[in-house]
């Protein structure tokens, strides 16, 4: 222990130490035998609903549904068939003007009414784009190739949308035809809603509120933005994060305009006019600001973890004096504690030897809750004001949206996740909220006051999670087995009526 540590544990030791510890957010002591989920699922055959769902996902992955184009309703409608062998309907609904992208609905009514709104089950049909040249020969990003993990010996599946996110939609119906085999009666709907175009406008979850609302009814949605990362804040630890929050997003085109002229004779114009603006948007300082998500977070980690460790981690003083260092290091933590800027993309250059009339760069602001998207652009403008020809348009702009952890939703998510994993084995897993760095369509249902949580429930490695958006995207089977245990584990407790019979 280095003489900074020592000497800050002493400086908090005592009362006032424990005066600024976050207390671990969920009773370490659950009666299994008294969730509803217990007895009306005991005479599930879990490895065999596992097979069914992992054949499932292998089709869902087969079905091209890259984005752009999209084409999502062939996702839409595979789903649809998949809903169809249990009986249960589901619409699929057009986008405006392109009969090629669509959204699924399907609701299963509650039975015994207790006046709740519906629990939504939310996911995304289109995927992102893949450069297949990069993947393994034979496992390309639509041939769902299965191979046998030589160290493991489970199965994995591969495919674009493995993990970013298919899996969750196809456990998400999964869970929907179970609860109409099993007939259990329902004191709250339960509905499922895959949309279209969230990984590049949304237009799918914006059609469904505008024009679909009377479908959904949602008071609370599980969707993505969490999911557990082996060796994420302790080393043998799993963190799982389950997203209560999500940053808000400011888009701006930094603009340049100017003379054009000959590229031999180098003087001002505009892309030196706008890379001056550039190099202040670059050194612009963000100062870090811990949102409260992260400390609950920090608390679980370390109320797992013990020793010094733990007592660091459950302490809010501690962690800004001693891990705010490490989150700031590594560009993937320090996005959760600062107001991040990043310059994306450029257009208007010409031939080399042509200077043109104007150049313009994309520039991505993801901002923390509480940070106001009108007052982040208001301070863009300031900084870039005074460069000859230099304007700021706005693409985007959309407030961070948070839902409370205090919520029956989030608890039943929260321990099945670790109880599942539990289960199979894995004996050290903390779980918390988290605030999402990213942008997913939860933002969107926030707006209209649903309480939606991020929750795919899958353990991976750090190398596993950056095949998200990246080569080699795969899941396994096991991963679909203890995901889709907890999945309809957490929607049972949720959503059963008490009296529901064995």
């Amino acid at each position: 222990m280095n003489r900074r540590v020592a000497a800050l544990l002493a400086l908090v030791a005592g009362a006032s130490a424990a005066a600024c510890a976050t207390t671990p957010l969920r009773p370490r002591v659950v009666d299994e035998a008294a969730l509803p989920s217990a007895r009306l699922l005991a005479p599930m055959a879990w490895p065999t609903a596992a097979d069914e769902a992992f054949v499932d996902l292998r089709s869902y992955l087969m079905s091209d549904t890259i984005n752009p184009p999209g084409n999502e309703r062939r996702g839409a409608e595979l789903l649809a068939a998949l809903l169809a062998k249990d009986g249960i309907e589901a619409a699929v609904l057009e986008l405006p003007d392109d009969p090629t992208r669509a959204n699924l609905i399907a609701r299963l009514p509650a039975t015994q009414p207790s006046g709740e709104g519906a629990l939504c089950l939310v996911s995304h049909i289109d995927v992102v784009t893949a450069e297949a040249a990069r993947w393994p020969p034979g496992r390309g990003p639509l041939e769902g190739a299965v191979t046998t993990d030589e160290r493991s010996g489970d199965q994995l599946v591969w495919g674009r949308g493995a993990l970013d996110m298919k899996v969750l939609g196809l456990l998400e119906t999964e869970v929907l035809r179970w609860l109409k085999r099993l007939q259990l009666p329902l004191r709250r709907d339960v509905v499922l809603l895959a949309v279209a175009d969230e990984e590049v406008a949304s237009k799918g979850m914006v059609d469904a509120i505008a024009r679909h609302w009377d479908k959904l009814g949602c008071t609370h949605a599980i969707n993505e933005g969490g999911l557990g990362i082996d060796g994420a804040l302790v080393d043998g630890q799993v963190s799982f994060g389950i997203s209560v929050a999500e940053k808000g997003v400011l888009w701006v085109r930094v603009k340049a305009v100017g003379e054009p002229g000959h590229g031999s004779t180098p003087v001002p114009r505009a892309p030196q006019r706008l890379l001056e603006a550039l190099d202040r948007i670059r050194a612009w300082p963000r100062p870090w600001r811990v949102h409260p998500s992260i400390y609950q977070l920090l608390a679980e980690v370390g109320h797992e973890a013990g020793g010094v460790t733990g007592y660091v981690l459950e302490r809010p003083l501690l962690v800004n004096w001693l891990a705010i260092d490490r989150f700031l290091d590594e560009p993937a933590a320090s996005a959760l504690v600062t107001d991040t800027v990043n310059i994306t993309g450029f257009a208007g250059a010409k031939e080399p030897n042509v200077v043109p009339s104007e150049v313009s760069a994309l520039v991505d602001m993801r901002l923390l809750p509480g940070t106001a998207p009108a007052a982040v652009l208001a301070e863009l403008r300031a900084l870039v004001a005074g460069i000859e020809g230099v304007s700021v348009e706005v693409i985007d702009q959309r407030p961070a949206a948070e839902s409370p952890w205090d919520d029956p939703v989030f608890r039943a998510l929260a321990h099945h996740a670790e109880a599942s994993a539990r289960a199979d084995g894995i004996a050290r897993i903390a779980v918390g909220p988290v605030l999402s760095p990213g942008f997913t369509d939860s933002i969107l249902l926030r707006e209209r006051g649903v309480r939606a949580y991020g929750f795919v429930p899958v353990i991976v490695t750090r190398a596993e999670a950056a095949t998200m958006h990246g080569d080699g995207e795969r899941v396994s089977k096991r991963n679909v087995a203890r995901g889709l245990k907890a999945l309809l584990s957490a929607v049972v407790d949720v959503v059963a009526a008490p009296t529901a019979p064995h």
